[in-house]
């Protein structure tokens, strides 16, 4: 499988264990791993190497240079960083037909084989919706979405890389964020959720991208009383937990219940770097 991760050296803890999860929670796959940065360094990588099994975990560090994206409109508040989804099929290798792009901030705990095989057609990505019915309507008109179209998380998204090339018109991108500017909140999320609405298939998030915060907010809905979900059912039917929001399990003042499964693949990282010290 190929997995695409950007992340600076603020998350490389995070990504180790990410890593950790997805290798434990599929045995029986071995993963590309295209680390897409500007500025990670020989240290960054040599510990993410040391932590993880290279033999079914290659990492290919991605250097994104100043003249990868020299026309896009880039600030302060539109930093290069925001085109490292958008764009990915520019500068991932031409043989690649998908990728995963994963958050390094959550944990695989079941197989993502059905989600990374999953048949997308024409579409550009694959990707898992939080929103509830109002804010979707909002999202709707501040980003001149389709009325039927969904406002997806891009913090899990499957990438379809032969129909990027083909038919992603990158000045599209940059005409949009000139035109909503200022009304971009989350701007590369807004720009993929404003551009590629109608070329987005929606995927479970109770199953593939399952926050805190939605859980909850399913949980308390009426709609669901009998069919609620416990940490039972999340420990055998959901694939990936995304720690998004301000409130992360590594950071003090976390009291959400799914910390739980970062905790357990953050202590298996811990005894293993305890036992290369030992040797």
């Amino acid at each position: 499988m190929n997995i695409l991760v950007t992340l600076d050296s603020n998350y490389v803890e995070q990504l180790i264990v990410m890593l950790t999860s997805l290798l434990m929670s599929n045995i029986n796959e071995t993963f590309d791993v295209y680390v897409a940065n500007s500025s990670l360094d020989d240290e960054d990588f040599s510990l993410v190497n040391n932590c993880v099994d290279r033999e079914r975990c290659k990492i290919i560090n991605v250097k994104i240079t100043d003249g990868m994206f020299v026309d896009a409109p880039i600030t302060d508040r539109y930093p290069k960083e925001m085109y490292y989804r958008i764009f990915a099929a520019c500068y991932l290798p031409k043989e690649l037909d998908r990728i995963l792009y994963l958050d390094p901030d959550l944990v695989i705990i079941n197989s993502i084989e059905d989600l990374y095989n999953m048949d997308m057609s024409n579409n550009f990505f694959a990707a898992a919706s939080h929103v509830h019915r109002n804010l979707k309507i909002i999202n709707e008109i501040r980003l001149d979405m389709p009325e039927d179209s969904t406002y997806i998380n891009s913090g899990v998204m499957l990438l379809n890389l032969n129909e990027l090339r083909l038919r992603q018109n990158i000045q599209e991108v940059y005409d949009y964020i000139e035109n909503y500017k200022f009304f971009l909140v989350l701007p590369d999320q807004d720009v993929l959720n404003g551009v590629y609405a109608d070329r987005t298939v929606h995927i479970d998030p109770l199953v593939y991208n399952l926050s805190e915060r939605y859980l909850n907010f399913y949980n308390a809905n009426p709609i669901n009383i009998n069919n609620k979900k416990d940490m039972r059912w999340i420990a055998h039917n959901t694939s990936i937990i995304h720690y998004c929001g301000r409130k992360k399990p590594w950071k003090d003042g976390y009291k959400g219940v799914l910390g739980v499964f970062y905790y357990y693949y953050e202590n298996i990282v811990q005894r293993k770097k305890i036992s290369k010290l030992k040797i």
